[in-house]
């Protein structure tokens, strides 16, 4: 069985993460959703655990983590709040960014204050214009001396307007993918401003704008790889990116089934309760073993992105799709089991119900993962 079982490590990184999770964000996530909070403050408290900088190397400061126990972190953390969990995501996955591909002068100039979560970062890839199509994507940087001077606009920010980072996708050239530059962008540069905050149907707990650059002068040093590498970085973040957010869906998807099996036992109709109507037992039992292979699919994937194996973005991919699909399911008949009650917000049903719509779209629409998948088999 150990070849299908978490390790003892993961098992106490597991352990940890759904301690902090219990502690200091199950019972918080319902005022944050309502309310509109950035638990800024928590956030920095899972960064104490090591969570800033999950899968950053020792060498920078971070727990140099694999995919598979950043995946287990995310779950445990989205069993509290998918909306939290998956901002802590987007940070990582930008400081693992400048730390895979980064010249060491980017790397000490920005990762110190990233690890620690003192100052958070956001990815910067979507525009009004190239959304499924990133390769597309317009937001211009020409180089003038030591500086490059950025134009345009990101759409669908996680982090807008409140993280201090943007680790920006920008054009260098018009060679297509091949002409986009990734560059290190601070919310304080002149020229950098914001739009208004999205509002949105879920993740409430964290904010969402489009980010403007007019005229921004970015130093070269600020550059993540050479120029013209900026959209082979931004797949490579993706992959891990795709994990993590499938992993949102399974923490998501586990609370709803842990709360629709106590609730149905609790819930009497027609004498009786729901639970023991068959209907109730075939709803369960479908919805568990949608999650169990889901969650068999996304470790594998992440073994294989930890791995670097030839595969592993083809996997990423199936694995995303799977799972917030899957996830998205498993909620919807939880609400169902719970009748009236799970659409009203007395319960965490609807919250994690309208949290887990958006990860069948973020980090790659689910049609692209298909377009991905097949167009790996076409290739063989």
């Amino acid at each position: 069985m150990t070849q299908f079982s978490l390790t003892e490590d993961q098992l106490a990184i597991q352990e940890m993460a759904q301690k902090f999770t219990a502690d200091a964000i199950t019972p918080h996530a319902s005022e944050w959703d309502e309310n509109h909070i950035f638990p800024r403050d928590t956030i920095k408290q899972a960064a104490e655990l090591g969570f800033g900088g999950i899968y950053v190397s020792e060498e920078s400061g971070g727990i140099g983590l694999g995919r598979l126990e950043s995946a287990i972190i995310m779950e445990a953390m989205a069993y509290g709040c998918p909306s939290t969990s998956a901002f802590i995501s987007i940070h990582n996955m930008a400081a693992w960014m400048i730390d895979t591909f980064g010249a060491q002068a980017v790397k000490d100039k920005y990762l110190p204050a990233l690890v620690p979560m003192d100052k958070i970062a956001s990815y910067c890839l979507t525009e009004a214009g190239a959304g499924s199509d990133a390769a597309s994507l317009k937001t211009k940087a020409v180089r003038d001396g030591d500086h490059y001077v950025v134009n345009g606009s990101k759409q669908f920010i996680s982090g807008g307007g409140e993280n201090e980072i943007y680790v920006t996708m920008t054009r260098t050239s018009d060679d297509g993918a091949k002409g986009v530059t990734c560059l290190v962008i601070e919310r304080d540069m002149k020229g950098v401003g914001f739009g208004a905050q999205e509002k949105k149907l879920g993740w409430h707990s964290q904010p969402t704008a489009q980010v403007n650059f007019d005229n921004v002068r970015v130093p070269v040093e600020n550059r993540v790889g050479d120029e013209g590498e900026g959209f082979r970085i931004a797949m490579a973040g993706l992959d891990g990116g795709r994990l993590n957010i499938g992993a949102c869906s399974l923490g998501g998807a586990q609370r709803c089934l842990d709360e629709a099996v106590n609730y149905t036992k609790e819930r009497k109709q027609f004498g009786k309760a729901i639970s023991d109507f068959q209907n109730t037992q075939f709803m369960l039992a479908d919805m568990a073993t949608d999650l169990e292979a889901s969650r068999a699919l996304l470790y594998l994937a992440a073994a294989k992105v930890t791995e670097g194996a030839p595969d592993k973005t083809k996997f990423a991919a199936m694995a995303k799709r799977l799972a917030t699909d899957n996830g998205s399911k498993i909620v919807n008949d939880a609400l169902q089991l719970f009748g009236g009650y799970g659409y009203l917000q007395d319960y965490p049903i609807e919250r994690f119900w309208r949290d887990l719509r958006v990860h069948s779209i973020l980090e790659g629409t689910n049609q692209v993962m298909r377009m991905i998948v097949s167009r790996e088999m076409l290739r063989q």
